[in-house]
């Protein structure tokens, strides 16, 4: 039987490599130029204009969420009664597919510093918004996205034990 204690531990030391290895993967991608979706900007940018903190901030506040999903992915194995890399690859790939096409599709509605795009720009929403499948952000960007949160999910499959 395993303990709460350990159950704990092994939420924060999985969450926290899943998260890593994601957060990794979306900063390559746009390193690499294969896409210039960068989760830390978009989320810090709604905190401050000033570029280098967004960068900052969005990266404390994208690590922060990902490792407080880990608990989400926790409890969906829990009730499954099971955890495996390959369930955790199928969330993963059902959470990026959400991600892509309802949540990023809705940040400019959310975001104080993001134009629409049936507004356009103005001199306080700036920032391009990412579209149907974050397209607006280079043609990879859906899979890069989708290959970083299988990954996520497929790690804290592998690592929880239900």
């Amino acid at each position: 039987m395993v303990t709460a204690a350990a159950t704990l531990l092994s939420m924060l030391v999985w969450g926290i490599i899943a998260t890593a290895v994601m957060v990794s993967i979306m900063a390559a991608t746009q390193n690499l130029g294969w896409s210039r979706l960068s989760m830390s900007f978009l989320l810090g940018s709604a905190f401050t204009a000033n570029r280098r903190s967004a960068n900052v901030i969005g990266t404390v506040l994208y690590f922060t969420g990902g490792w407080l999903f880990a608990f989400f992915y926790y409890l969906f194995f829990a009730v499954l009664g099971r955890a495996s890399g390959a369930l955790g690859a199928v969330v993963g790939l059902i959470h990026g597919a959400l991600l892509l096409t309802v949540l990023l599709p809705l940040m400019p509605y959310m975001h104080p510093r993001m134009a629409s795009e049936y507004d356009g720009p103005s001199g306080e929403r700036r920032l391009e918004p990412p579209g149907f499948l974050a397209l607006h952000y280079g043609s990879r960007t859906p899979l890069a996205t989708l290959i970083a949160h299988i990954l996520y999910g497929a790690i804290l499959g592998f690592g929880f034990r239900i």
